[in-house]
């Protein structure tokens, strides 16, 4: 069975505090995450993140990563306005001990075939820090492509980088 096989999205819930808080509170996870995502990661945080999640009106938008029945990372969506309301960015981490297993690019390809399905957006992208060559392989091989670098764009722990901005598009 691949790791593909045993993954499946689903809405947060309070059993998945001490997972969260677990996997969360890891520096070379938020290292490649906004700065919004807080580090240290506490059980404040996480009872935070789960009760906003709970609350979310309509169709789900933020679901915990399950592996073979515990949360072992999130995935979610972020709406655009205006002009780009047909146009959603998509981000995702995995707690580090599924790193390597194929856990992130699974998640990537149900929360891109949900999306479509759900929401009638036509654009979904994912911007990557410049040295995160892993999750933009996972991009890759969810069929997201590189539309463009944008230099020296993002800063993260004083550190200035380029942007990887990738997209996958309906049709």
């Amino acid at each position: 069975m691949t790791a593909g096989e045993k993954i499946s999205l689903r809405p947060w819930g309070e059993s998945d505090l001490e997972a969260l808080v677990l996997l969360a509170d890891n520096r070379n996870i938020w290292i490649n995450l906004r700065d919004r995502f807080p580090h240290p990661y506490t059980r404040a945080a996480a009872e935070f993140w789960i009760a906003h999640c709970k609350a979310e009106p309509g169709p789900v938008t933020q679901f915990a990563i399950d592996f073979n029945g515990h949360a072992v990372g999130g995935i979610g969506l972020e709406t655009f306005g205006d002009v780009h309301r047909v146009t959603a960015e998509i981000g995702y981490w995995v707690g580090e001990p599924f790193w390597g297993r194929g856990v992130a690019t699974a998640a990537l390809k149900r929360m891109t075939e949900y999306a479509f399905a759900t929401f009638p957006f036509q654009r979904l992208q994912a911007a990557v820090f410049g040295w995160n060559a892993a999750s933009a392989r996972v991009l890759e091989k969810a069929g997201y492509v590189l539309e463009g670098r944008l230099r020296q764009s993002i800063i993260k722990d004083g550190r200035l980088t380029d942007s990887l901005l990738y997209a996958r598009l309906r049709t």
